[in-house]
C-alpha cells in the first residue's frame, strides 16, 4: 500500500460521521490564528491562493485508496492542518473526486475568502459546506480569530450571505464560543441578527472541547451555551462531544502507542504525529479521549502544550 501524505482517517466526526480528511495545504498555513485552534499557532498567515499540494497527487492518492477494501465512510472531507480554499484547485479537485465516486463530499472553511466569487464557484459542487463564523464586530474578530491583516469581518460575512444565495446544497453555519471573548450579550444579538441574514441550513455551536493553542481560552459553560442556542433561534444546536471509543475508527492499538510514547517523554501533538506517523487532527481526537479519561494531562512549557501520562495512569503501571 502507497503512502498517503494527504489522506487522513477515517476519523469520527462529531458532525460528520466516520469522515475521510483531505489535506490540501501545509502544516497551518491559514488566513487566520484562532486562540482556541487544538493544532497550535498558525506559522504561515496568508490569504495568497496557489496549488499548495498538486491536484494529481491528491487525486491519485485519493484513487488509490477507495481502490482498496474500506468501510464505508459518510463524507470526503476537506479539512486538515489549514484552511483547504486556499489551495487554488479545490474546485477541480472537487470536480474530480466527483468523477471516483459517490460518496458525498464536505467542505470544512473558516469563510475567509467566500467574499471572492471565484472561490464560492469553486465550491459549488461540494455537498455540504461548512464555514464558520465566531463574530461579527471587528474587535472580536480580531481577538478570536486574529485574522490576515488583509481581511475584515464585514467582507466575510457579505461573502456568507452571497454564498448561501448562490448554493445548492447544505450549508451548516459553526459557531465556536471563547469564555469572555465572544460570548456577550451584545456580540450574541449581532450575531444573532447576522446570521439571520445569512440564512444557514444549520447553525451548530461548538465551544472549547481540546487543547487549545492559547491557555486563555476557555470553553463556555453548557448553562450559557444553552441560553446562546435560544438567543440563535430554531436551526441552532449545540455540538456535543461522542463516545469516540465506542466509534469504529477508534483503535486501541493507537491509544496504546500514544500512551507507550508519553511514557517515555513528554511529547507535543506535533511530536507524537512525527514518531507514529498519523495525521495530527488524528492524534488530537485520541488525546481527546484521554485526557477525558484522565490517562494523559497537559503541561505548559515555553507557550508549547506537552502531553504527559496523569498520575492515575501511572499509579495503574
Amino acid at each position: 500500500m502507497s503512502q498517503k501524505r494527504h489522506i487522513f482517517g477515517p476519523v469520527s466526526s462529531r458532525r460528520l460521521g466516520l469522515s475521510l480528511g483531505l489535506d490540501i495545504v501545509p502544516y497551518k498555513t491559514c488566513s487566520f490564528d484562532c486562540v482556541y485552534c487544538q493544532l497550535g499557532r498558525t506559522t504561515n498567515k496568508t490569504i495568497h491562493r496557489r496549488e499548495y499540494v498538486p491536484k494529481q497527487l491528491l487525486t491519485s492518492e485519493l484513487k488509490d485508496y477507495l481502490a482498496e477494501d474500506h468501510d464505508r465512510i459518510d463524507y470526503i472531507t476537506f479539512s486538515g492542518s489549514g484552511e483547504p480554499t486556499l489551495n487554488s484547485k479545490i474546485g477541480e479537485m472537487i470536480g474530480e473526486i466527483k468523477q471516483m465516486t459517490d460518496i458525498p463530499i464536505a467542505v470544512l472553511t473558516n469563510g475567509s475568502l467566500l467574499f471572492e466569487k471565484e472561490v464560492r464557484d469553486e465550491l459549488k459542487n461540494a455537498d455540504i459546506v461548512l464555514p464558520s463564523m465566531d463574530a461579527v464586530t471587528q474587535d472580536t474578530f480580531e481577538m478570536v480569530n486574529r485574522p490576515h491583516d488583509g481581511l475584515k469581518i464585514e467582507n466575510i460575512i457579505d461573502g456568507l450571505k452571497k454564498f448561501r444565495k448562490e448554493f445548492d446544497n447544505e450549508m451548516w453555519l459553526e459557531v465556536m464560543l471563547v469564555k469572555g471573548i465572544n460570548d456577550g450579550g451584545g456580540e450574541i444579538e449581532r450575531m444573532a441578527s447576522a446570521i439571520s441574514e445569512i440564512n444557514p441550513d444549520k447553525i451548530q455551536l461548538n465551544t472549547v472541547v481540546r487543547p487549545p493553542c492559547e491557555s486563555f481560552a476557555m470553553p463556555v459553560d453548557a448553562g450559557e451555551m444553552r441560553e446562546i442556542c435560544r438567543m440563535l433561534g430554531k436551526k441552532a444546536e449545540i455540538i456535543m462531544p461522542r463516545a469516540r471509543k465506542a466509534m469504529k475508527a477508534y483503535e486501541k492499538g493507537v491509544e496504546n502507542e500514544i500512551l507507550t510514547l508519553l511514557k517515555r517523554r513528554p511529547c507535543t501533538v506535533g511530536d507524537i504525529s512525527n514518531v507514529l506517523g498519523i495525521h495530527r487532527n488524528e492524534v488530537v481526537k485520541y488525546l481527546e479521549v484521554l485526557e477525558e479519561d484522565r490517562r494523559v494531562a497537559k503541561r505548559m512549557h515555553k507557550n508549547q502544550t506537552y502531553f504527559v501520562v496523569s498520575k492515575d495512569e501511572m499509579r495503574s503501571m
